[in-house]
């Protein structure tokens, strides 16, 4: 290997060499009077700039300020213009100073002053552009890489760069990976990612609001539209970029050996998902009940389902525990649930008028419906009661069920007190015997 070679075959000597005398083309450059005149006037626009922004500022925060009612959308993007104030000013003045001396010299004379007005009105497109990204990190990284770009395709070097970055390789056998091919295929795949997010968020919306798709199948087609998306996006961009995909056929057989022994749990859930979505078992928004779990199925996940209770707690229930399990669905095939309470009354209190008040008191309920029959029955005969069953129906059990079963009671106690009935207890009756004398007296 030769000795200005590093191990991974870059000419280093070749490099530094280059590197050097472009910088002393660079100076050499600066040092000609009118290309020194023009870095002059762009700093001096620069510092116009500056005294502006600090003039423009301030009104233009009371007049934003001012704009009440405005979306948060519109007051977002005045904000980005706020803050990039003087870089804008700058691109506007230097802008202005290129197109006056074009027409009063030569073209080469104001040439700095071009490229500098380019580059700024770049940097400008790439930060309104970047506003579309959400994730911040992401949007960073985005931004300083076309600025990179950007920059490099203005003064006219992204040949030498990427020369420069494909000499940064490293070889594996008949593989040779650079740092040019990496970068490649981050910018292709997350460009392909970021489409396939804006298909799945377009397409999934108009799903969702389907309203002839069941709640299941509307959750069933958004999953698998996004496998397919993110799939398609990953396989296109490896192929673009030039990885070879044949030797995935011995990593899938792999991945299927590990998915078999480690991840038998994981791969259980995913498939009694797909399979709770067929048979549209369980939906979102229906009403569950779970051994001691009683709540409200919020989502439906490819590993688990969210259930939410009545005292805001969220439980993540394995999908394989709702295939298996024994699950009460309160709203499976239709809204209507019948409840039952049992309460006892006094032996001296005639068994027909308490089931009459009952049905009656029930009835007073908002939420108990009139449209089915509310039923009392004696179910027997205790040490100090009667003891009655009080059946009713509801057709809203994602409101709650213990509220309407205390509502049901009250009117209960309400109606036996107004009609004398009384709801008896237990009682003890002690005895205290006198003393008695000892044994053998």
């Amino acid at each position: 290997m030769d000795q200005g070679q590093g191990a991974t075959g870059i000419d280093i000597v070749g490099w530094s060499e280059w590197v050097l005398a472009y910088i002393q083309h660079g100076l050499d450059l600066a040092m000609r009077p009118w290309n020194a005149y023009q870095l002059v006037i762009g700093a001096a626009l620069f510092a116009l700039a500056h005294f502006l922004n600090l003039a423009l500022r301030p009104k233009l925060e009371a007049w934003l300020r001012s704009r009440e009612g405005w979306p948060m959308t519109r007051m977002r993007w005045f904000i980005v213009i706020r803050n990039r104030l003087r870089l804008i000013l700058f691109v506007i003045l230097m802008g202005l100073a290129n197109q006056v001396m074009r027409q009063v010299t030569w073209p080469s004379r104001s040439y700095l002053i071009g490229i500098g007005a380019n580059l700024g009105l770049a940097w400008l497109v790439v930060v309104f552009a970047t506003r579309l990204i959400t994730n911040n990190a992401v949007r960073s990284v985005v931004r300083v890489g076309a600025w990179t770009w950007i920059t490099l395709r203005i003064l006219n070097l992204t040949t030498q760069a990427q020369a420069f970055l494909d000499s940064l390789s490293i070889s594996l056998g008949d593989l040779r990976i650079s740092v040019w091919l990496i970068l490649q295929g981050i910018f292709i795949i997350g460009a392909l990612f970021f489409l396939a997010r804006f298909a799945n968020r377009a397409v999934s919306s108009r799903i969702e609001q389907n309203e002839d798709l069941s709640p299941s199948i509307r959750v069933l087609m958004v999953k698998v539209l996004q496998l397919a998306l993110y799939g398609a996006a990953a396989f296109v961009g490896l192929k673009a970029v030039g990885v070879d995909l044949t030797g995935l056929a011995v990593l899938s057989g792999a991945i299927g050996v590990g998915l078999g022994f480690g991840l038998q749990k994981v791969v259980s859930n995913l498939v009694s998902g797909v399979i709770i979505l067929l048979d549209k078992s369980i939906k979102p928004g229906d009403v569950i009940s779970l051994g001691e779990t009683f709540g409200w199925i919020q989502t439906l996940g490819a590993r688990y389902a969210s259930v939410v209770t009545r005292d805001g707690k969220e439980y993540l229930i394995p999908n394989e525990d709702l295939i298996t399990g024994q699950v009460v669905n309160w709203s499976h095939s239709n809204d209507f649930v019948r409840i039952d309470i049992t309460f006892g009354t006094s032996y001296a209190d005639n068994p027909h008028d308490v089931r009459r008040i009952a049905v009656d008191a029930a009835k007073t309920a908002s939420r108990v419906l009139a449209s089915r029959p509310t039923v009392c029955h004696i179910t027997g005969f205790g040490e100090s009661s009667v003891d009655y069953v009080l059946r009713f129906w509801i057709k809203d059990p994602t409101e709650g069920l213990t509220n309407v079963r205390g509502a049901v009671f009250l009117a209960l106690w309400d109606a036996f007190k107004a009609n004398g009935i009384s709801i008896p207890f237990p009682q003890s009756e002690v005895r205290l015997l006198g003393d008695r004398p000892p044994p053998g007296a």
